[in-house]
């Protein structure tokens, strides 16, 4: 039974484990290559892209896949709906795996917004001293904030246009809550912005942020496609996986 696992998460990474130690099993999973140094999950591994909704359904059908695992970033919306498309086009099941999204608790001051767009919009009522943690493609939604200081934090150089006046730091989690605590304190933010990636590697900033009584603006994640059964974690998507090859 082939199965492939759109990957570049540390969920897709543990699925991937997960699968190669069960017999019976061929696991391959596809990395879009947005990354230069990925860390390479156990079994098969191809990179770049599909070439869309066609191109994922005809790879599935040349490779005799048999089930499909979208395990990718919560926000990677695009990959996500070509998995669906391509899933039922070549009529092989489809699973996501999402890990459960960030909930506030007492003492958090969030303020949600749809979109990065919104999220800039939110920016000058909240703060100037802004530390950015919502990826290196996209900037392009502040590159118009002139009136605010960016710390954009992110594991590869940020793609143009970014806003005028910003600091990158090069950085990958998992992150320590000492460390946020500090970088606060030394890069004086007065507010932090963050897609509700979930997860507990990256978390540590939202504590700190409490503690210091920051703002925080919260770009919703995007839905999964209509019809596509989800799971939180990689040992319910090994159950699944298991059931559908019954």
């Amino acid at each position: 039974m082939h199965v492939l696992i759109l990957g570049g998460t540390t969920e897709a990474r543990r699925l991937a484990e997960l699968l190669t130690a069960s017999p019976g099993l061929k696991v391959t999973t596809s990395l879009a290559g947005r990354v230069t140094a990925p860390r390479r999950p156990p079994g098969e591994v191809r990179e770049g892209g599909f070439g869309g909704a066609a191109g994922l359904a005809a790879w599935l059908a040349a490779h005799a896949v048999d089930v499909l695992v979208d395990a990718t970033h919560p926000f990677a919306a695009r990959i996500s709906f070509h998995a669906a498309r391509a899933a039922a086009s070549a009529r092989v099941p489809l699973l996501a795996l999402r890990r459960p999204g960030w909930v506030p608790v007492e003492g958090d001051h969030w303020h949600e917004a749809g979109s990065l767009d919104r999220a800039a919009e939110l920016l000058p009522a909240l703060g100037r001293r802004v530390f950015l943690t919502t990826g290196r493609t996209g900037l392009a939604a502040f590159a118009g904030r002139r009136d605010a200081w960016f710390l954009v934090r992110s594991v590869e150089p940020p793609d143009p246009p970014h806003p005028p006046h910003l600091e990158v730091l090069l950085d990958r989690g998992p992150f320590t809550l000492d460390g946020e605590r500090a970088l606060l304190r030394r890069h004086r933010i007065d507010v932090l912005v963050t897609k509700d990636s979930g997860g507990a590697a990256t978390a540590p900033k939202l504590t700190a942020a409490r503690e210091a009584g920051l703002p925080v603006i919260v770009v919703r994640r995007p839905p999964v496609p209509d019809g596509v059964p989800t799971v939180p974690d990689p040992a319910a998507a090994v159950r699944w996986v298991r059931e559908v090859s019954r």
